[in-house]
């Protein structure tokens, strides 16, 4: 039996799952937008409150890895490495686009291909692609996204698009073979399923040394100064 509590703070949703041998048994969501440094904490400290679990009773802790927004990532990350430091827990790090490929998938059963969005500013996302069992086909990276995009996948097969990043391209995509599935966002319930087969296996990260997966490097900017 596993007690594994799941963090997602990737996306502009902050949310905290807490799951027994991969059931979502408690859960708490914000899609409000990035106040996750301000919620993360205090949903942590409420679901275990209302489960009545302490801390130590948990058997691991995942967090979505990445890709996703620079700050969310290490604000969800962060939290995760101090609950497992503090209480000698293992920590699992679940890919987010695998995450969310797999919420779909599962749901829709059907022999095509599975494409997760997360979006990266501008016409650019982050993307992979997953076939109908959750195997990764493509690895994940930064696309900018244009009418020739995904040409030679979209000429063979059936594809879904769908994620935060899915919205801004629809009307680009035009192959027949492309659809496009509406408010499917990232979630800490979409974790848990991958996050106890990591479990049973044993596949536990650094916690010292694991780092989000970025994908990108983080630029910071400084607004332009107003001309009078």
């Amino acid at each position: 039996m596993s007690l594994i509590l799941n963090i997602d703070t990737a996306t502009s949703v902050c949310s905290v799952a807490l799951a027994k041998n991969g059931e979502v048994i408690a859960f708490k969501e914000n899609n409000e937008g990035l106040n996750h440094s301000v919620l993360l904490g205090t949903y942590i400290d409420e679901l275990l409150q209302e489960t009545r679990i302490d801390v130590h009773a948990l058997d691991a802790v995942a967090i979505s890895m990445g890709p996703g927004s620079y700050t969310g990532l290490r604000i969800g990350v962060s939290m995760a490495k101090g609950l497992c430091f503090g209480a000698g827990k293992p920590l699992i790090a679940v890919p987010t686009l695998q995450a969310l490929a797999r919420s779909v998938s599962e749901r829709l059963q059907e022999e095509a291909l599975y494409c997760p969005m997360i979006d990266a500013r501008r016409m650019e996302v982050y993307t992979a692609f997953f076939d109908r069992d959750n195997r990764q086909i493509i690895d994940t990276q930064a696309e900018i996204i244009d009418e020739h995009s995904f040409a030679d996948l979209l000429a063979q097969h059936k594809i879904y698009f769908f994620g935060n990043g899915s919205d801004k391209v629809q009307g680009i995509l035009t192959s027949p073979h492309a659809h496009f599935i509406r408010a499917v966002e990232t979630s800490a319930r979409h974790l848990t399923g991958i996050a106890e087969q990591l479990f049973q296996q044993r596949q536990f990260v650094d916690v010292a040394y694991f780092e989000p997966f970025y994908l990108k490097d983080f630029i910071a900017t400084t607004p332009r100064k107003k001309v009078l």
